[in-house]
């Protein structure tokens, strides 16, 4: 017997294979990103995010801008009662400055009353404006109806030009009313009712000064425009920088002219800087406009 000798590979707990290379698989992934810009953050400027305080919610509008046959945009009689009042009552204000300033031979002191209460009634506005456009919402007791229409406003600022006249002034007539025609009973200071009158009445117009700044040039009276090109009532373009991003300035609508000193020195940013700090509420300017703040451009009707 013929033994055949054959070589043995040694036991071994390791085996080494040389496998067949496998075929290469190529495939190609597609990622879809969608992003959205920001505002750039100031280096300077200090962001305070809690989230213990959730953010501010917008009001719900109506989803469809009015037409311009809504009646909302109408003015009705009472309207027109309540603008007739106000204008009275201002009316009597100037009137018995007047008089007891020709009576007294005094003119500087009531003058200088009067442009003082022009220039407070542009800080007035603004303050006022910035308080319903940050704060409150359609139930807030007094100011609820306000501010449900300034977020409209925000939505739809074009339709301001189309309400009629007593129906845009109206409910600051009736203000102006019951607040000031006390103070023509009870007051005969020349002076003082001097700076009264001109105050409440460009408080009561501002609203008007408010729906010039939305018009074209062109379909605005001549000295409509001239007034705004003097910078005696709030100008087009100055308001315009108000419904712009980051919809946080330009707040004063009867002159404007307080608007470059309270941006500036950021007045009222370090007003909410304070609520939030003491209230721990935080104003919708600083949350990301959403399209129920933002200006909806759609179907302006002529």
């Amino acid at each position: 017997m013929s033994i055949i000798n054959q070589n043995k590979l040694p036991l071994s707990s390791h085996r080494y294979f040389h496998p067949r290379p496998s075929p290469r698989v190529i495939t190609r992934v597609h990622c879809l990103i969608t992003t959205s810009s920001k505002p750039k953050v100031e280096p300077n400027r200090l962001v305070i995010e809690s989230p213990s305080v959730p953010p501010t919610q917008f009001l719900a509008t109506s989803k469809t801008p009015p037409q311009a046959n809504d009646p909302s945009l109408k003015s009705t009689w009472l309207h027109r009662v309540w603008l007739a009042s106000g204008c009275t009552t201002v009316l009597i204000s100037l009137a018995k400055s007047l008089v007891g300033a020709s009576s007294m031979h005094i003119w500087v002191e009531p003058t200088v009353a009067g442009l003082v209460g022009y220039v407070m009634a542009d800080l007035g506005s603004g303050v006022y404006h910035w308080g319903i456009d940050n704060y409150g919402s359609a139930s807030t007791p007094i100011f609820g109806n306000q501010i449900e229409a300034f977020q409209g406003h925000h939505k739809w600022p074009w339709t301001i030009t189309k309400r009629q006249f007593a129906n845009n002034l109206h409910a600051l007539a009736r203000t102006v009313t019951f607040i000031v025609l006390p103070i023509n009973l009870l007051f005969d200071d020349p002076t003082f009712l001097g700076f009264v009158g001109m105050f409440s009445g460009c408080i009561m117009f501002s609203q008007q000064f408010h729906a010039w700044a939305h018009g074209t040039k062109s379909r605005l009276p001549p000295l409509v425009a001239a007034l705004q090109d003097l910078g005696i009532i709030v100008s087009r373009s100055q308001h315009g920088a108000h419904h712009r991003a980051p919809y946080n300035n330009n707040y004063c609508i009867v002159s404007g002219v307080w608007n470059e000193v309270l941006d500036n020195h950021k007045v009222f940013e370090a007003l909410e800087m304070l609520l939030f700090f003491k209230l721990g509420v935080r104003p919708r300017s600083w949350t990301e406009p959403n399209s129920d703040w933002s200006e909806e451009i759609g179907d302006q009707f002529q």
